[in-house]
């Protein structure tokens, strides 16, 4: 057990922590407590870079999300972190999983997740995924194109049962940047409800009786921050449902609307509020169905980044301070092979100097990664100590979602370790991937 000092430090307006862990608090000579483990404790035990997650905080979400969604089903989206800690951390609190491979659903159910709480999903499902899924018992599997029909119902059998949803387009556009907007025409994801590709596949499901079609699935996009786009698309997917009704008087049990749920990244940013989300959500989908004629489905989410994100902290080593002209560049030792979000959506996050108190004023500098990239940025133009040096310690909030399951091994430099935080424990959850683990797939000579 940790026995922290005592806080002395006072709040200063250059030191919010409205993106940090609850659990966070501040320490004597500039350190940080998350989950009552300094962070300089943890980059001294397991190195640096390095993940810290907050289980306190991953719980506390999953919770949350059981609340304010009391009659509906909310599935964890794996893609966004997962490890078999995190497996084991939403099963005890009550959620499903939403599941993007043969790989993360045999690492579920292996590390005993019940098979038939879990969603399989993809826009193209290999023979691996769909074998491994009706091997396992998976719940549900969402077809995502036409011809998925034709291969799950040949992998089920004549003899065989399993239910599906269709996931449809609905025609909205949300999302924090273009290439995280699943919810618009012409992108891969999913079925026109416009051009009618989502009723005739439906159709086709219907004339499949090894196939269940329990519901329809709709995913907008990622890192949205407005109710009003699930507002739209509960409008128009039971404009659907109300005429599948009509048309070949059949009832869908269930509407899954997917994830997506935006979180701040620094402080001032917006955030989805989700107890509104839940609130209106159910109201339009209680309206609608009555205008409609039909029962209310069960209504199914899938937060991902809205339950990891806030609970991880990237812990980064500076080992270069360069200035070149008007620019101050802050070198660590990680980058884009353990976070490519950056580089990928221009991400912006909040860098901290922890271990140390600082006197010197701020300075805007761009901190970036060890990579052979010019693109290979963590946080440009954020303020940092003017005397910010080699050898400090730099902490990253926000970096639980997005982070470790998108890393690479981008110059064989090995992925970060993921050390869990709580109660004032520091506990190992995924080692740091070593030379030995790189080398030994390589067999070629």
């Amino acid at each position: 057990m940790t026995t922290l000092p005592e806080t002395t430090a006072p709040l200063t307006t250059d030191d919010d922590l409205s993106v940090w862990p609850a659990s966070t608090t501040r320490l004597t000579g500039g350190d940080l407590a998350v989950g009552a483990v300094p962070l300089t404790e943890v980059a001294e035990r397991f190195g640096t870079p390095a993940y810290v997650l907050d289980e306190g905080e991953v719980r506390d979400r999953c919770r949350t999300y059981r609340q304010v969604f009391p009659d509906g089903e909310v599935l964890y989206a794996a893609k966004a972190f997962l490890c078999r800690a995190m497996v084991h951390w939403v099963q005890e609190e009550g959620l499903g999983l939403d599941v993007c491979s043969a790989g993360e659903l045999e690492l579920a159910v292996t590390t005993g997740f019940p098979p038939e709480r879990i969603v399989l999903h993809g826009n193209a499902k290999s023979p691996r995924d769909l074998d491994t899924a009706l091997r396992l018992g998976v719940g549900r599997i969402v077809i995502d194109s036409a011809s998925e029909i034709a291969r799950i119902a040949a992998l089920v059998g004549p003899h065989g049962h399993q239910k599906v949803l269709v996931r449809v387009v609905p025609g909205i556009v949300a999302g924090g940047h273009e290439k995280i907007r699943t919810g618009t025409e012409d992108q891969k994801f999913g079925l026109s409800i416009a051009d009618g590709s989502a009723q005739h596949a439906i159709v086709r499901i219907l004339d499949q009786p090894q196939l269940e079609l329990v519901g329809l699935h709709c995913h907008l996009g990622s890192q949205i921050t407005s109710v009003k786009p699930y507002l739209a698309a509960v409008r128009r997917v039971v404009g659907l449902m109300s005429r599948l009704h009509k048309q070949h008087s059949i009832t869908l049990p269930e509407l899954d609307l997917g994830g997506g749920h935006g979180i701040a990244y620094r402080p001032g940013e917006d955030a989805l509020d989700i107890t509104t989300l839940a609130r209106r959500i159910r109201a339009e989908l209680a309206g609608g169905c009555q205008a409609a004629g039909i029962p209310v489905p069960r209504l199914t989410i899938e937060p991902g980044r809205a339950i990891a994100g806030p609970a991880g902290i990237a812990l980064y080593r500076v080992l270069v301070v360069k200035r070149t002209g008007s620019h101050t560049f802050v070198a660590v030792d990680g980058g884009m092979s353990d976070n490519p979000r950056p580089a990928l959506y221009g991400v912006r996050y909040a860098p901290r100097l922890v271990g140390r108190r600082s006197l010197a004023g701020p300075e805007t500098v761009t901190v970036v990664g060890r990579h052979c990239e010019a693109g290979d940025v963590v946080a440009a133009d954020v303020p940092l100590p003017g005397d910010i040096r080699p050898g400090d310690l730099l902490a990253v909030p926000v970096a639980g979602a997005y982070h470790l399951s998108m890393a690479s091994g981008y110059n064989l430099v090995g992925r970060p370790p993921v050390v869990a935080v709580a109660d004032g424990r520091a506990r190992l959850l995924v080692r740091r991937e070593s030379l030995a683990d790189l080398s030994g797939r390589d067999i070629g000579l």
